[in-house]
């Protein structure tokens, strides 16, 4: 599996980096960032960190996206993944960084060109993973989208379908800070595959099955998942949201899909960047066709194990 992903990190994106390069069966092509959960310099910033941490065989190459939403002024989550995105790694107890600078070798070319040219080269044998977002994607769109829709597959997590938004009642949050970009994807005939909420809130990770699986690993990327993630479970736990999404790109068989003709609010006042999927109980052909395929259920002992499996792969 040929992976390209789009992401913001963001604890959970940080995450499902690690999933992607820590798994066998799939080589991570290409790596863009994207504004959302920070702004995108420090998006950039913290993928390079990840990798410093991971320290792949191969290091992907990393390119810098845009600088903003399409439309909208950029609206970021640092009150839930700390002001440097990464659950406040700061200082440690003796004063030191918790980790030096990490070493940045960026890509002269922007996001927007480094996805189409990946789509280009490997065709259908690409996935694009998109994680936060869709700016960048919707910049290649508007680019080529010849190009872009020669990707076999682009898994989006993004969206809630049948149940409440994250930011606002109607909206999660990906598609809440560019409905634009959300709007213009979906409707440009792109093979999609979307990972709600209505899936990632059924991904939940307790934080004792996380501590018992990193105490079997005492390695610096078990040691950089234990920071990133001390102040980031709740009561029923952390949401896998982009994990899931980099799970579903590697093995779609993890989760159920329902096909769904999904459009995105991007003017409305009150339902700003909701996910509208025609869910009418009618004939088929009173709808319009399907533009997507959802995830709408999750077989979550398979996915943790999945998940915790190629986070720690040396614990198995």
């Amino acid at each position: 599996m040929r992976l390209l992903i789009d992401t913001d990190p963001g604890i959970d994106d940080a995450l499902a980096l690690l999933v992607a390069l820590g798994a066998r069966e799939a080589s991570v092509e290409a790596i863009t960032t994207v504004p959302g959960n920070v702004p995108v310099d420090l998006a950039t910033h913290n993928t390079f960190r990840i990798l410093d941490v991971a320290r792949p065989a191969a290091t992907p190459p990393v390119a810098r996206g845009a600088d903003a939403p399409l439309s909208y002024p950029l609206i970021t989550a640092e009150h839930v993944h700390g002001d440097d995105g990464l659950g406040n790694l700061g200082l440690g107890p003796d004063g030191q960084p918790r980790y030096p600078a990490a070493v940045c070798d960026l890509e002269t070319r922007d996001a927007a060109d480094v996805i189409l040219e990946t789509a280009d080269r490997l065709g259908d044998e690409l996935v694009i993973v998109a994680l936060g977002p869709l700016t960048n994607l919707a910049i290649a769109l508007g680019r080529d989208r010849r190009r872009l829709a020669r990707a076999g597959r682009i898994v989006v997590m993004g969206g809630a379908l049948a149940v409440p938004g994250n930011v606002t009642p109607a909206a999660e949050f990906n598609f809440y800070v560019d409905p634009h970009a959300a709007a213009n994807v979906f409707d440009a005939e792109l093979p999609l595959e979307l990972v709600p909420l209505d899936a990632t809130r059924q991904a939940m990770l307790r934080e004792r099955e996380l501590a018992a699986r990193l105490a079997r690993d005492p390695s610096p990327v078990s040691r950089f998942v234990s920071d990133i993630t001390r102040h980031a479970f709740g009561v029923g736990g952390f949401p896998l949201h982009d994990p899931l999404a980099v799970a579903v790109a590697i093995d779609p068989s993890l989760v159920g899909f329902e096909a769904f003709h999904v459009e995105i609010e991007s003017e409305g006042r009150v339902a700003r960047g909701a996910s509208i999927a025609d869910r009418r109980a009618i004939p088929p052909d009173r709808k319009r066709r399907p533009n997507c395929r959802a995830a709408m259920s999750v077989d979550v002992p398979r996915f943790l194990e999945f998940f915790l499996g190629r986070l720690c792969p040396a614990s198995r």
